[in-house]
């Protein structure tokens, strides 16, 4: 994949973790600017990139991951597996870059961007361990537990693109299988970035603590008060 990469924040010294976007299919690097200045305001240490497809779209200066023309139930899983491997590559070189783990990377796709960074939670080893989902889908459903952490779902309830309910059988369907997730579908939002979803991005990232991190700190307690209880 050609470096079309958009950095919007960099750390001078040691990053604290990456964040990767990954634009809609005919939309370009830049078209995730609102949701990077956002994220930029939250998480100061981070670096900050937006990934750009190298597809050319149908529309001059747009890109896409994977062809949309003639796209079909049939040919889709064919196509994302083809693009998957150069966006692996550019995920790796980043976190080479910036000097940041997978464990400390959180991948964030719109749309198509979307799917990108579902099919991208179902590889080993983990590439990242916070993907957020925002109006998209996973092209087909894990058999297995994806490798990364967590998983979050936010989707509008008026995309008309890809139906919410992609994102509710997704998160039923992981849930069932024991992963973490969260999923949101927000009334009267379409199939844009819209704010209410950046605030939920913000909100997700910053505040939403791992299962597995509840259950560490759940048997770390001690089970009595020790020998000098009163009770």
């Amino acid at each position: 994949m050609p470096d079309l990469s958009l950095v919007i924040q960099k750390n001078a010294d040691q990053a604290a973790q990456l964040i990767l976007l990954c634009h809609a299919s005919g939309a370009d690097a830049a078209s995730l600017l609102p949701l990077g200045a956002r994220l930029s305001e939250a998480f100061p240490q981070a670096t900050i990139v937006s990934l750009q497809a190298d597809t050319s779209a149908d529309s001059p200066q747009r890109c896409e991951w994977f062809p949309m023309a003639d796209v079909t139930d049939e040919n889709r899983p064919l196509r994302v597996a083809q693009a998957l491997p150069a966006l692996q590559t550019a995920v790796r070189d980043w976190q080479e870059r910036s000097g940041v783990s997978a464990a400390a990377t959180a991948l964030i796709g719109l749309s198509q961007g979307a799917e990108m960074v579902l099919e991208l939670s179902k590889l080993q080893p983990m590439l990242a361990s916070r993907v957020v989902a925002v109006g998209g889908r996973f092209t087909t459903l894990p058999d297995a537990p994806p490798a990364v952490t967590t998983i979050h779902f936010l989707h509008g309830k008026q995309d008309e693109l890809t139906p919410y309910s992609h994102s509710v059988t997704a998160a039923h369907h992981l849930r069932d299988m024991g992963c973490d997730i969260t999923a949101e579908v927000l009334p009267f939002v379409g199939h844009d970035l819209h704010p209410d979803l950046i605030a939920l991005v913000i909100t997700k990232l910053s505040t939403h603590i791992a299962r597995h991190l509840w259950t560490a700190a759940q048997e770390a307690e001690p089970n009595d008060k020790g020998p000098d209880a009163s009770d």
